[in-house]
């Protein structure tokens, strides 16, 4: 069995838990393949087999390799959904970092993780993503993100005006800093800190949030994910920002924007005894009361 590892920074505070890592993926017989810059930073500090195998790119994924392994928070496993694009390989997040909503699996689980991978005792959860269509090249042959696609004014620039259509329908036009449009997955990330609700991985469904709208009465929407949702957007500033994720290109306010479901999935790992709830209540303190 093959596995990609993916991080983006190896720090010193951590050695002892990615030579565990290391050491336990040898101990079950999984060969790791390993991200070049990963790789670099760790091969004068880990013990790592001698024929260790590295890749750099998305296209040395090859069909061999079943899972690839994030080390790091959640935005180091959003990139590894960027590498891994329409292949058939599951990703598993182990948190180095802070919150690890997405990558749920603590630093103290490693050998807990890997023989879950190596004894196929895991669960996977299927998660849908969001492409981004526009009348000019936009985020090259990644054009999809599993978080949100949002739009935002530029720097310090006023406040934009986005009118906004579902299938062409009007819907609203949005005065506000931006608008997010969010995944399920995203619901519980820039979309919650915008007010947004949280909805359930399977739902179906895409969420419009407002960013810091100029209307007492603009609240969170929920649409059906078989909607394509288009934009519109007027501005002071001859630029605005797109995001797909953490990935963010300047463009002229005149573009033409829409998104809609990505025609393919990707597949989380996760422990079984980890589910969607518990994650709510251990991360984000759903429910807590100190009553109780």
């Amino acid at each position: 069995m093959k596995a990609a590892i993916y991080s983006r920074v190896f720090e010193e505070v951590h050695k002892e838990e990615v030579q565990l890592f290391f050491d336990e993926l040898a101990s079950q017989k999984i060969e790791p393949v390993i991200f070049l810059n990963f790789f670099d930073q760790i091969k004068n500090e880990i013990n790592l087999p001698a024929d260790t195998k590295i890749f750099s790119l998305s296209e040395d994924l090859t069909d061999e390799i079943e899972f690839i392994i994030s080390l790091g928070g959640d935005g180091t496993l959003l990139d590894t959904v960027t590498l891994v694009r329409d292949k058939k390989i599951s990703i598993m997040g182990i948190n180095f970092g802070r919150l690890g909503f997405l990558a749920s699996i603590g630093r103290d689980e490693v050998k807990t993780a890997v023989k879950a991978i190596a004894r196929r005792t895991y669960v996977e959860d299927a998660r849908t993503l969001i492409h981004v269509d526009a009348d000019m090249p936009l985020f090259g042959n990644v054009a999809y993100a599993l978080n949100e696609f949002s739009i935002h004014k530029r720097d310090v620039a006023s406040m934009i005006k986005i009118h906004t259509y579902v299938n062409g329908e009007f819907l609203n036009t949005y005065w506000a800093d931006g608008l997010i449009v969010a995944t399920p997955t995203g619901s519980t990330g820039y979309s919650l800190s915008c007010n947004g609700p949280v909805v359930f991985p399977d739902s179906g469904s895409f969420v419009i949030t407002p960013v810091a709208p100029h209307n007492l009465n603009v609240r969170p929407i929920v649409v059906p994910d078989t909607n394509i949702i288009s934009f519109e957007v007027e501005s002071r500033s001859d630029q605005i920002i797109c995001a797909l994720d953490s990935r963010r290109e300047i463009v002229h306010k005149n573009v033409t924007l829409a998104v809609r479901k990505e025609s393919f999935d990707i597949n989380l790992v996760r422990l079984s005894e980890n589910n969607f709830l518990q994650t709510l209540r251990n991360k984000l303190t759903w429910g807590l009361d100190k009553r109780n």
